[in-house]
């Protein structure tokens, strides 16, 4: 029960930081995309600080974030793993579903950061926009995210990858960073509950240009896959069963 009212006081209080964030730096985010970058990454930083002393979660982030240009194949598990990878990479930028976009605060800084917005109800389409956007320009340099499951995956889901990712990979010439995580073990998808532990992201050994898309498809869900169930059995997390995501 104190863990379950913390988590309240700690999730109350962390998006009511949200706004004033947003407002505080938005005269320097309007002019410059550096101003859009502090305010997300100064924001998650608050949340990462709130979340150890208030809930006792830590976050951590192991292996190597690229410093250059990389697509980002990452696994999806909350709010949090957004915050943790955006804040490791240089110049990361998402590809997320439109509906973000007009979302307070959220939006505007999307927006401001050039994120690729696609709609998810129009797949093949989606797909052929994603891949024009980036290559047209759209998106300036940096390290394009992309969450290959298309959505948040509950700790023990199976939930297919999908083929954007193979897409981009061909496309971009890039290479293709996996990233895994256990943070939905502490911070789930659903539900007010936060747990203590260790909250991590990690970046995978890069997949260089070159593969074939349905080799690259493979060894892409391989990896991800295999580390991310190693980081939530670490943090504590046995299989119930679960087989869907949303």
């Amino acid at each position: 029960m104190i863990q379950y009212i913390r988590s309240v006081i700690f999730i109350v209080q962390m998006y009511l930081a949200m706004p004033i964030f947003g407002l505080v730096f938005a005269p320097w985010a309007l002019f410059s995309r550096r101003g859009a970058y502090a305010a997300c990454k100064g924001y998650s930083r608050y949340v990462f600080w709130t979340a150890r002393w208030m809930v006792g979660m830590r976050c951590e982030v192991r292996g190597t974030p690229p410093q250059g240009e990389a697509l980002i194949a990452a696994k999806h598990q909350s709010f949090l793993d957004i915050m943790m990878i955006f804040t490791a990479l240089p110049a990361g930028k998402f590809i997320m579903k439109k509906e973000i976009l007009i979302t307070p605060i959220i939006g505007q800084y999307a927006r401001r950061l050039n994120c690729v917005a696609v709609d998810r109800g129009k797949r093949g389409a989606a797909i052929e926009k994603m891949v024009a956007d980036v290559k047209a320009g759209r998106t300036e340099p940096g390290q394009l995210i992309i969450y290959s499951q298309g959505t948040r995956v509950a700790p023990g889901a199976k939930v297919p990858y999908k083929v954007g990712t193979g897409v981009l990979y061909e496309q971009v010439s890039q290479p293709c960073v996996p990233v895994a995580t256990n943070v939905g073990v502490l911070w789930p998808k659903r539900g007010m509950l936060r747990k203590p532990g260790v909250a991590v992201v990690e970046f995978l050994p890069a997949i260089e240009p070159g593969m074939a898309r349905g080799a690259f498809m493979k060894h892409l869900e391989s990896t991800v896959e295999d580390r991310s169930d190693a980081l939530m059995k670490e943090a504590g997390f046995h299989d119930d069963g679960q087989s869907t995501g949303d």
